[in-house]
């Protein structure tokens, strides 16, 4: 979490952003997250698209992200914003650190039982989904939120809001290329195998710290099934319920590193103690 930046905003609707949730600059992410505050004390994040992001195609995702109720997406609990007003969203608020902001807070990749655990999580969560027919369409590394309940996916849509179907993807700066998979990047439409392509180049990041390792580099229980996964034959990658073939950890909320748990606890204690930026006062001349 880190102050407000000068030309962040500082009410979104009706609620005052208190901070900013902090990413990691050098990956892609299609949106801006904000801690803020309702007029009758709930905290709540809020999430907005980037400056360079079509704000009406980024709309469209938080509405269709707001009607879904699957277990390991972010739920979605508002959708506001138009107009002259850049769209937004909120959920609720809880502890959260991006991946990203996982490795770094834990100072390098993550342990092989988190690892395990993460892919287990994730794949549970995009089995459920592509069962109800939905393709996520946004799994990356910034989209993965670590909780003490175990992780959340964000930015739902973010591959159809960078570019309609038809329209070449790749190198738009709303997504990270690393976890795009190659059709998707030509502009085909988003399914359920690309949802695959980019859970293998995710788990390879949390293993070793960037999305396109060397099959060496890989902890040996993930070099087959991230090979596969990162197919660019979408036949040929394995659906999201055939990983869970892989043996799963024991029941019970996914471990966390204890430079992890620390992060989170000083985010939690951060936003409580959070008050609404003071305005500048204006210069008279």
């Amino acid at each position: 979490m880190e102050a407000l930046r000068p030309d962040d905003p500082v009410r979104v609707g009706a609620y005052t952003a208190l901070a900013r949730l902090v990413t990691e600059p050098e990956l892609s992410s299609p949106e801006r997250a904000f801690v803020v505050r309702s007029g009758d004390g709930h905290t709540l994040l809020a999430r907005l698209p980037r400056p360079d992001t079509d704000p009406t195609r980024w709309a469209i995702e938080a509405e269709g992200a707001r009607r879904l109720s699957i277990p390991g997406f972010q739920p979605v609990g508002e959708v506001g914003g138009g107009g002259a007003e850049l769209p937004w969203c909120t959920a609720p608020y809880g502890p959260a650190l991006s991946l990203p902001a996982a490795l770094r807070a834990h100072g390098g990749p993550l342990p092989d039982p988190v690892v395990r655990a993460l892919g287990a999580a994730l794949a549970r969560t995009l089995a459920t989904a592509h069962a109800q027919g939905v393709a996520h369409a946004g799994l990356s590394p910034a989209a993965v939120l670590l909780t003490t309940d175990g992780p959340r996916l964000s930015c739902f849509g973010a591959v159809r809001a960078a570019a309609p179907d038809g329209e070449r993807r790749s190198g738009l700066p709303a997504l990270d290329s690393g976890t795009l998979a190659p059709e998707q990047a030509a502009g085909g439409r988003p399914l359920p195998p690309g949802d695959v392509y980019a859970l293998g180049a995710v788990l390879a990041y949390a293993a070793t710290g960037h999305t396109v390792p060397e099959r060496d580099e890989l902890p040996a229980f993930l070099r087959e099934p991230v090979t596969a996964c990162l197919s660019r034959d979408p036949a040929r990658r394995p659906q999201a319920h055939q990983l869970l073939t892989h043996p799963e950890p024991a029941a019970g909320p996914m471990p966390l590193p204890a430079p992890v748990v620390v992060a989170l606890a000083r985010q939690s204690a951060g936003v409580l103690a959070a008050e609404p930026p003071v305005p500048m006062p204006r210069t008279h001349h």
